[in-house]
C-alpha cells in the first residue's frame, strides 16, 4: 500500500473526534459502526468508508477465524507506517480484546483491502518501544485511543503490526 494517499485529520475532523470520544457516543457507535462501514465499502467496491469523513484511514482486514477457521472481513482503522500497518486492539475501551486480535494471533496471515487495492500481510504483536511508538502514532491521528486506554485499565491494549508478505 506504499504510495497511497494517507489522510491526516483536519481541524473540523478533530472537533468531530471529540464528540465521538464521549462515553455515551462511543457506547452507541461501537457495536454499530462496522456495519455502516461495511455497507459503504460494499457499495463503493472497497474504495470508501462512512468514517472517512473523520479523517481515518479505514482498511478492510480479512483474517481466518481462530475457532471457526472461516474467513472474517471487517473494517478497521489502520495506522500506516510506510508499508506497515498498525492496528490498535482497543475495542473502544470495552472489557475484552476484539475478535480480530485473537484471529491474527492464531492465524497471522491476512489480507488488507485499502482504496480498492489488496495486499497480503503477516501480523505480529508488538512489544515495548514498538508498542509505544505505534500507540502514540494512533493517538496523534485520533486522541480517542487514549480515552479507550483509560476506560480499559483492567487490560493491556495490544498493538498488532501488519508487515507485507514476501
Amino acid at each position: 500500500m506504499a504510495g497511497e494517499m494517507i489522510h491526516r485529520p483536519n481541524a473540523v475532523q478533530r472537533l468531530l473526534h471529540r464528540f465521538f470520544m464521549l462515553g455515551p457516543v462511543t457506547d452507541f457507535f461501537a457495536p454499530r459502526i462496522h456495519h455502516l462501514d461495511s455497507a459503504v465499502l460494499k457499495l463503493t467496491r472497497g474504495k470508501y468508508t462512512a468514517v472517512e469523513i473523520l479523517g481515518w484511514n479505514v482498511i478492510q482486514l480479512t483474517t481466518t477465524g481462530a475457532k471457526s477457521q472461516q474467513p472474517r472481513t471487517l473494517p478497521l482503522v489502520g495506522i500506516f507506517d510506510g508499508e506497515r500497518i498498525a492496528l490498535i486492539a482497543s475495542s473502544f475501551g470495552r472489557q475484552h480484546n476484539p475478535s480480530w486480535y485473537y484471529n491474527l494471533k492464531a492465524h497471522p496471515e491476512c489480507e488488507v483491502l485499502f482504496k480498492g487495492k489488496s495486499m497480503k500481510y503477516i501480523a505480529r504483536e508488538t512489544a515495548g518501544y514498538e508498542t509505544d511508538k505505534y500507540f502514540q502514532m494512533a493517538v496523534h491521528q485520533y486522541a480517542g485511543y487514549q480515552k479507550y486506554k483509560e476506560r480499559a485499565p483492567h487490560r493491556h491494549i495490544p498493538v498488532m503490526l501488519l508487515e507485507p508478505r514476501k
